[in-house]
């Protein structure tokens, strides 16, 4: 839509060019006008002086008179600038000129000439120029009328046109709300009358139909809209709204004023997804984390306003509006009852731990979580599956973070002192007769009533706390001493170190002189170090990996391809193997360009003499296609299931 100045100025520039049009038509035309003006006073000229000669001869008029009778007839049937009589001997029989000149605007008329003729049969000589003033004045004052009226005209009709057409899309504009407004609103009741109204002044075929369009195509996006929100609302796996969603229901509808005034909040932890995930592989992960989710809303059926949710990979969050904490502990009993039940039937170390927290809306959300998270660890340190409730007190007279970590301390301190570990194998099985393979060592923590800790966790808190050191050494010398004691020197094992632990100079030392200790062992022993934990400090990696091969013992590179060391380092390093990470080897058999990376890195590591295993294999046809790409082993629990080492 046109603003009225912008209108207005479009509508003047088309006078503008019309006026010019006319001038321009006008001015090439007045002067063919005036000549044809001058043969018309020549005729009448003739006709006057006719008449007076006949008057002349007949009543014997002397010629003076007769010149001034001519000359006052042709006064009244034109005007004059200038009129002159005389004998054609030159003696003047009458004369008269205007000496006004004309108006500067008038530079457009060209000059006139005097013209001259003669009487029929007597010797008088007539010369007259003509005064058109009269008619260029008219010209003029027609023109600048006509300016006056069009501009006149301009202004009304462009005002006229403005407020139609500002009225006109008023009412698009208020009909295209309305359409919009029903289309957000799907279930709201159409205004009938506002809507035929509507019709009745935009009554335009094509405006209709493009209005038609705009409402089919916002009808697509909002529809689209909707979909993507709700996919990105939902859990793919699971099914339950994320964590998004979670957080829009706590600022809407407790933080805000809404009918929740209080609750509790409850965090629920999938402790064993991150081993689950490493031995058992990633569909096994998600099976559990299912299970998990099915679970929890088997008991939350008999609570109808409860919210669940999923925040991230491990972890759940429950909302439980206007419940006291107590009631809240039975919720987390059943849960501990129920995942407790889950555990037997699948042979796991633990299912999930929950720490609980009341809230109110007058307290923020992170804070909240924090509390619950701390929660978590809490229960952790206890028996299996169990849970842990932030009391009122505990929230204002404790600083809870701390209060975890130092349960975990405490809880790290009795497993190294007390050395409650629990060993298990896992065997790598060679796909080749010459191929030489090994079996991985898993380490599984104990409380102090012999129940298993969440592994994830206990690695976590011993990296936060500064105990993985500790932890790898007690991992190291249990697993001698099983090797030892159980006589089992004919089989190779793989243990895991640190990435804290190669970077410390007083673990090398106690590490070196351990295995010179005990030599028939450290030449059974595969340290696995990750490419990351490598690239922390290529330097201490490197005298490491020297001192392991001069004891005897042997090296694997694991989750390679994750980070981007070079062959030109492995080639100064020489592991004895790498082992591909999970994310090259997991559906390898429909992954084409894996496949083509796997056979590269596997030809590239024979070439320097370097092991190649792959592990998370989880499927026969994973299993097959790793075989066809020459891999000289392979790992998972489709291969082979952690059994205790004996």
């Amino acid at each position: 839509m046109h603003t009225f100045s912008r209108l207005l100025i479009k509508n003047i520039l088309i006078i503008i060019i019309f006026i010019s049009s006319v001038i321009g038509v006008s001015l090439y035309s007045l002067p063919i006008l005036l000549k044809i003006e001058d043969r018309q006073q020549k005729r009448v000229i003739q006709t006057v002086s006719s008449s007076v000669d006949y008057q002349y001869r007949n009543e014997n008029m002397p010629s003076d008179e007769v010149a001034h009778n001519i000359a006052n007839v042709l006064k009244k049937t034109a005007s004059y600038t200038y009129l002159s009589i005389k004998k054609k001997d030159g003696t003047v029989l009458y004369s008269n000129s205007t000496n006004q000149t004309l108006p500067i605007f008038y530079f457009f008329i060209p000059e006139r000439n005097t013209m001259e003729m003669s009487l029929k049969n007597e010797n008088i000589l007539i010369s007259y120029q003509l005064d058109y003033r009269e008619h260029l004045t008219f010209f003029v004052t027609l023109i600048i009328y006509i300016m006056i009226m069009l501009i006149s005209f301009i202004l009304i009709m462009t005002w006229r046109k403005y407020k139609a057409q500002k009225k006109l899309f008023n009412i698009i504009s208020d009909q295209i709300k309305h359409d919009l407004s029903m289309l957000n609103n799907v279930g709201a009741e159409s205004d009938n009358e506002e809507l035929e109204s509507a019709n009745t002044l935009v009554n335009i075929p094509e405006l209709q139909n493009g209005i038609a369009e705009i409402k089919a195509l916002m009808r697509e996006q909002i529809l689209n809209q909707s979909l993507l929100e709700k996919e990105a609302s939902k859990d793919h796996l699971t099914g339950l709204e994320s964590r998004n969603k979670f957080i829009q229901f706590y600022e809407s509808e407790i933080v805000n004023e809404s009918t929740i005034k209080f609750g509790v909040l409850l965090i629920t932890r999938c402790s064993e997804l991150q081993t689950i995930n490493q031995v058992q592989g990633h569909n096994a992960g998600d099976s559990y984390l299912t299970k998990v989710a099915e679970i929890m809303q088997h008991v939350l059926v008999k609570r109808p306003f409860a919210k669940l949710y999923r925040l991230n990979g491990s972890d759940f969050a429950t909302i439980l509006p206007n419940e006291q904490l107590k009631t809240a502990e039975e919720y987390a009993n059943t849960l501990t009852t129920r995942f407790n039940e889950y555990q037997l039937a699948n042979e796991i170390d633990s299912v999930a731990f929950t720490g609980l927290v009341y809230f109110d809306n007058s307290q923020p959300l992170g804070e909240l979580l924090a509390l619950a998270d701390t929660g978590v660890s809490i229960a952790q340190t206890h028996q299996t599956n169990a849970w842990y409730s932030q009391k009122e007190s505990s929230i204002f007279n404790y600083d809870n973070h701390g209060h975890g970590n130092q349960n975990w301390r405490q809880e790290i301190d009795n497993v190294i002192e007390g050395k409650r570990i629990k060993l298990l194998l896992q065997q790598i099985q060679p796909t080749g007769r010459n191929a030489k393979v090994y079996g991985e060592v898993l380490s599984r923590f104990l409380n102090e009533n012999d129940e298993v800790l969440p592994t994830a966790s206990f690695i976590a808190m011993a990296e936060k706390l500064d105990k993985m050191v500790d932890v790898d050494k007690l991992i190291i010398e249990t697993t001698i001493s099983e090797i030892i004691d159980k006589n089992m020197l004919l089989n190779s094992f793989g243990i895991n170190l640190s990435a804290r632990s190669i970077n410390d100079e007083h673990f090398m030392i106690w590490l070196e002189r351990k295995l010179l200790r005990e030599p028939l062992a450290a030449q059974h022993l595969i340290f696995e170090i990750s490419e990351v934990g490598i690239q922390q400090n290529i330097r201490n990696s490197k005298r490491l990996v020297e001192m392991l091969h001069r004891i005897g013992s042997r090296v694997t590179v694991e989750r390679f391809g994750l980070g981007m060391t070079s062959f030109k380092f492995f080639r100064e390093l020489t592991p004895d193997y790498i082992k591909m990470d999970s994310s090259y080897t997991r559906n390898i058999d429909d992954d084409k360009n894996n496949q083509y990376f796997l056979r590269l890195m596997v030809d590239l590591a024979h070439r320097l003499g370097v092991n190649v295993l792959a592990e998370s294999i989880e499927s026969q046809e994973e299993k097959h296609t790793l075989e066809q790409l020459f891999v000289d082993g392979c790992q998972g629990f489709y291969v082979g299931k952690p059994q205790p080492l004996a």
